[in-house]
């Protein structure tokens, strides 16, 4: 299959090219050193070079992330707010435009995104961030909509948080109860393959422990 993972410098997405890496697949990870997601024009040509050069999309994951927030709502910094929304909406607005066209056009193209259970249960502190999470996934089951009749999916996986090697070597002592492991999501992305689109697509599905 041809992927294409975005935001594949963190760990996640690390994670996630390896897994695929692994199981044979051809991975495209990009990252802002590779293309600008916030540049409308440069994510559509990086879908016409990837339709150019391969003829078809299989897999888009969006791993794109961030967080921001304080100590008590009052204390919300409304450039927490804009921040989020590039990161967490505007690429994916962007990424989702120009590959809805070649998902509709895959025989088993599946989408995804990572959101957090703060969306469902959002903090005094964490407005901005809950916002912005849930903003994120209610463009992602627009973009369901859109390919309910073809065989690709969308899907949103929700996670309390992500915890990775580095984390768990900086901090030895911590239990990160609840986390999920980059290399689990990794794994989750993959079984997504070996469900029908018509059952996963517009889901949310709780990886949280």
């Amino acid at each position: 299959m041809i992927i294409l993972v975005t935001g594949g410098g963190g760990p996640t997405g690390q994670a996630v090219s390896e897994y695929f890496q692994k199981n044979g697949h051809t991975v495209i990870a990009v990252d802002k050193e590779h293309v600008d997601l916030l540049d409308r024009a440069a994510v559509q040509a990086l879908a016409d070079g990837i339709e150019a050069e391969h003829g078809r999309i299989d897999g888009v994951f969006h791993l794109v992330g961030g967080w921001r927030g304080g100590k008590t709502f009052a204390e919300t910094k409304l450039e927490d707010w804009d921040v989020l929304h590039d990161l967490l909406i505007r690429t994916l607005q962007h990424v989702t435009l120009a590959f809805e066209p070649l998902l509709r056009k895959s025989e088993n193209g599946r989408f995804a995104i990572v959101s957090a259970k703060a969306a469902e249960h959002p903090t005094a502190g964490g407005a901005a961030y809950a916002a912005a999470k849930a903003a994120s996934e209610a463009w992602t089951l627009s973009l369901a909509d859109a390919l309910k009749d073809t065989p690709s999916a969308a899907t949103i996986l929700v996670v309390k948080a992500l915890v990775n090697d580095a984390m768990r070597a900086q901090k030895p002592e911590a239990k990160f109860a609840g986390f999920t492991d980059v290399r689990t999501l990794a794994e989750a992305m993959g079984d997504l393959y070996e469900r029908p689109a018509e059952q996963i697509n517009g889901t949310r599905l709780d990886l949280s422990q």
